[in-house]
């Protein structure tokens, strides 16, 4: 096999280009050729993977030299009174493609002779398309911003000569020396407190679906505030350095240089692709760079996940070693400043000043179970501070020690189910061993989903840092303040006999992510090996296999199942059994919910789960031999409504007169507080012709959280397409759907809806919002041959991406009363009013809809039937719906 063979360096000006650059009559088009031919080079050097700290210092090189010719070609270059310094990334001499080119004009003092030269110096920059960032400073000016200004002072230290000719930057830094300004101290104070700001500008994790690979945590910038604060408290100026003071190991300096560069790699492609300064990994760029990186197998999905994960793994890498520089810095501070406060806990360990640390260097050499005892010791002290530093680095070098005997001992396994059993902090101590590096190690099914990617809107977070947010939810719903936010949650997961096997459940649930396959039936299989070989009995076992294998099942049932039909809620209280397994089962799957992403958890997914769970419950007490029978629950639901109706003074019989015509569905699948709502707002319509349009007011306990509008009002064939198209162009997202008639043709349709960025409480404050949303209907309804203009809302950019075929099914079962059509699709706006329109067209009557929205695909749901009520089974009719609408669909997204 035959290697390139690269250049010693990347290609500068030539001695010719040099002279002919920094004649004053070279024009701005002749240095734009010049610019354009070495980026083509550099740009070929970067494909046959050439050294990037080569290409990135080249750069920063190549425009050192173009700035001077151009300094030169203005007369600055013999001027005493100034100089020419880069700072910032240029200062570092790190330039990709378009990075910004930051330069500081330092002056012994003002001259207004040199206005002149300077505007023409820094127009020409801008004219031959340089991206300069320039400030013009005396050297007094520079010592009183720096002195205030935490970004001045970190740039000057970066600050290198282009033109010095008096040194007037050696003259400037023992002014902004540690003696004078910013001590070590101070400054590393302040860049913390930068740093923690930054990371919770992107939720302090590195783990984004589109990050941003300089500012997000364990990204560049990471990497710079340990540079930063070496400089200033070390005197360093190099990273490496860092290895002979005793702050990095070799190894770790080797393992911050691979991520480093595996990250400017990607940000120089992404420069180059974008052809601008860009710093996020959006999802179309993310397909791009996965090709440009060699992932070119038919899987788009799997090359881009192949190629995330590889960033996911280096920026867990930066962030581990980001934080243990830092913890290193902060002991060093502290050492200087106080006494030692030493609390022996064992021959092992104690405890320096409240964090623990070993008191052996060797002791995880001699003792390897030593390196999980630590972790339980920190589980069992509340307010721990952590591991020292030095602790740290000796786990890290001692990773090597767990292979299979040390995890198939019994010493090892039953420390490790103490820190599941940990009283205190067990999710830091998972992520904390997860970003050491020995949960991996110790578990080498976890170790394989570290930096595990799904690439979709659904997931925000790689399937690793999804399985450590599930079991830092199940903790939260154990604190006090979890009662508000998870009510039923939060009291059952208390009368659990072991809550350890839901944290277990937790870590194993997605386990499988990855490998392909059914990843809850290949996830058993882990789970099933460590819970023998952790030593659990035959019942805690099955117990954990079992929600491993259905942890998706309740939310299935809750999102895409009819919950209001007591045969659903019959059929799933078979499933469970039992009210023990329903309420693991429950908990687990409001934990994963919003550990998979927290958007997802509104009031109304938040009152599906509830109702759910609470019949299911009625359910198993009532006795799975006793299923509820349909017309109780209509005559239960008509009774609470009446109740109701007297309570707010309604004739009784002019109710009931109302509801001698509706069909009985409808009181079976409503409950009481709907069905009083929605009569008397009918009573009060009456007798307008009308369509009635009336709004639930702030969404509230009796409309489960969400907004409701119910429509009564002549049926006619078009009226879900007409509403549908209305309500999704008045940025409303439609949520669930129930279509109901009358004997006297009336339709009762009632659309669950929030708007959609899912703040439905706020919504229906402003009553202007009501009037607009109540008289846009009506007016619609009136004329409902304008619905068609009426789907033309834009896409958003990242719904563009993703445009999968879609995918429908067309399911009657002889027993049910409806057929249920199954559409899986890409979310477009507009596309439930189109689905409506279809229906029109084919003379489908639709009953009711499910709408679930996963990220970037919906997965819906309509309760369909012939004009006459009857089932649709006509084979050919069947082939012929399913076949048109999927047609339908897919031109539609393409369309959009």
């Amino acid at each position: 096999m035959e290697f390139p063979v690269f250049p010693d360096t990347p290609p500068l000006l030539t001695p010719e280009e040099q002279i002919e650059l920094s004649n004053p009559l070279c024009s701005a088009n002749r240095y734009k050729q010049i610019l354009e031919a070495k980026t083509a080079v550099y740009n070929d050097l970067f494909n046959t993977l050439y050294p990037i700290e080569k290409l990135v210092k080249g750069r920063a090189a190549l425009i050192d030299e173009i700035l001077k010719a151009i300094w030169k070609a203005n007369n600055l270059n013999n001027n005493h009174n100034i100089s020419l310094i880069a700072v910032g990334g240029y200062g570092r001499s790190e330039l990709h493609p378009n990075s910004d080119i930051d330069v500081l004009i330092l002056l012994k003092e003002r001259d207004t002779q040199l206005n002149s030269s300077l505007e023409s110096f820094i127009t020409f920059l801008w004219d031959i398309n340089l991206d300069i960032g320039h400030s013009v400073r005396t050297l007094d000016e520079c010592v009183s911003l720096a002195r205030e200004d935490i970004t001045i002072i970190t740039n000057l230290i970066e600050a290198r000569p282009l033109y010095d000719l008096d040194d007037l930057l050696g003259v400037l830094r023992p002014q902004i020396s540690t003696e004078n300004m910013w001590d070590g101290h101070t400054f590393y104070q302040s860049k913390l407190e930068e740093q923690k700001f930054r990371h919770e500008k992107y939720q302090n994790t590195a783990y984004n679906l589109e990050p941003n690979l300089k500012e997000c945590p364990g990204g560049l910038r990471d990497i710079q505030v340990i540079d930063w604060v070496a400089k200033r408290f070390l005197g360093t100026h190099r990273l490496r350095e860092l290895v002979q003071k005793s702050f990095l190991s070799e190894d770790e300096y080797l393992q911050i240089k691979g991520a480093v560069s595996n990250l400017w790699r990607i940000r120089w492609a992404l420069h180059t692709i974008t052809g601008r300064k860009e710093d996020r990994l959006l999802f179309d760029h993310q397909r791009t760079l996965a090709q440009l990186f060699g992932f070119n197998s038919d899987d788009l999905k799997r090359n881009v996940e192949r190629f995330m994960q590889g960033y996911y793994q280096s920026v867990a890498a930066i962030q581990q070693l980001n934080d243990m520089l830092l913890q290193h810095f902060e002991e060093s501070f502290l050492d200087l400043d106080e006494h030692a406060n030493i609390i022996i806990i064992n021959d092992r360990f104690q405890t320096f000043n409240g964090q623990l640390e070993i008191r052996d260097p060797s002791i995880f050499s001699t003792t390897p179970s030593a390196m999980l005892e630590i972790f339980v010791i920190l589980g069992t002290l509340e307010d721990a501070k952590g591991m020292r530093s030095s602790t740290m680095r000796a786990l890290r070098d001692n990773l090597d020690r767990i292979d299979d005997e040390f995890r198939n001992s019994p010493v090892n396994t039953a420390l490790f189910m103490d820190i599941i059993a940990s009283p205190f902090n067990l999710t830091s101590l998972l992520r904390s061993m997860k970003h050491i590096g020995l949960l991996g190690r110790y578990l080498p099914e976890f170790g394989a989903i570290i930096g595990q990617m799904q690439h979709d809107l659904f997931h925000i977070y790689t399937v690793d840092a999804h399985t450590l947010q599930l079991v830092e939810n199940l903790r939260k719903m154990l604190q006090p303040e979890a009662r508000q936010q998870f009510p039923i949650s939060s009291q059952a997961i208390r009368h659990l006999p072991k809550v350890e096997l839901l944290y277990i459940a937790g870590l194993y649930h997605d386990i499988a992510k990855g490998r392909g396959g059914d990843h809850s039936i290949l996830g058993c299989t882990d789970a099933e090996e460590f819970c023998i070989r952790h030593g659990l009995n035959k019942q805690d076992t099955q117990l954990v296999v079992w929600l491993v294998l259905h942890h998706l099942k309740m939310s299935v049932i809750a999102q895409r199942k009819d919950i209001s039909d007591p045969e659903v809620i019959w059929e799933f209280a078979s499933f469970v059994k039992d009210q023990e397994h329903l309420d693991y089962l429950f908990i687990l799957t409001v934990a994963d919910i919003n550990a998979t992403n927290p958007t997802m958890w509104n009031s109304w997914r938040a009152s599906l789960m509830r109702q759910l769970y609470l019949e299911t419950k009625r359910a198993l007490r009532r006795g799975l031999d006793s299923p509820i029978d349909a017309e109780m629950l209509s005559d239960e639901h008509k009774q609470r409504a009446l109740e109701l109706l007297i309570e707010r003074n309604v004739d009784i019989i002019d109710a009931e007169n109302i509801w001698n015509n509706i069909e009985e569905e409808y009181f079976i699948r409503s409950t009481g507080d709907e069905i009083a709502w929605n009569t008397e707002a009918i009573l009060k319509h009456y007798p307008s012709e009308k369509p009635l349009v009336a709004i639930s007011p702030l969404g509230g306990r009796n409309f489960s959280g969400a907004s409701k509008i119910f429509v009564y009002t002549p049926l006619t064939a078009h009226l879900f397409a007409v509403i549908a198209a209305t309500l999704e162009q008045l940025g409303l997202t439609i949520l669930d759907a129930k279509i109901s008639t009358s004997t006297t043709k009336y339709s009762l349709d009632t659309f669950v809806v929030m708007d959609d960025n899912d703040e439905a409480p706020n919504l229906y404050l402003d009553k202007a919002r009501i009037t607009l949303i109540r008289e846009t209907l009506i007016q619609q309804l009136k004329s409902p041959s304008l619905f068609e203009s009426l789907i033309q809302r834009y896409t958003p950019r990242i719904l563009k991406i993703f445009n999968s075929p879609s995918s429908v099914r067309l399911v009657s079962e002889p027993e049910e009363v409806w057929s249920a059509l199954e559409v899986i699709a890409p979310d477009r706006p507009g596309l439930l009013a189109m689905i409506g329109q279809f229906f029109m067209t084919h003379n489908i009557m639709l009953h009711k809809a499910k709408i679930a929205t996963l990220g970037e695909r919906v997965e819906d749901t309509f309760y369909i039937t012939e004009p006459d009520g009857n089932l649709i089974i006509d084979p050919n009719r069947v082939d012929a719906i399913c076949t048109q609408l999927k047609e339908k669909i897919d031109q539609f997204s393409q369309s959009k």
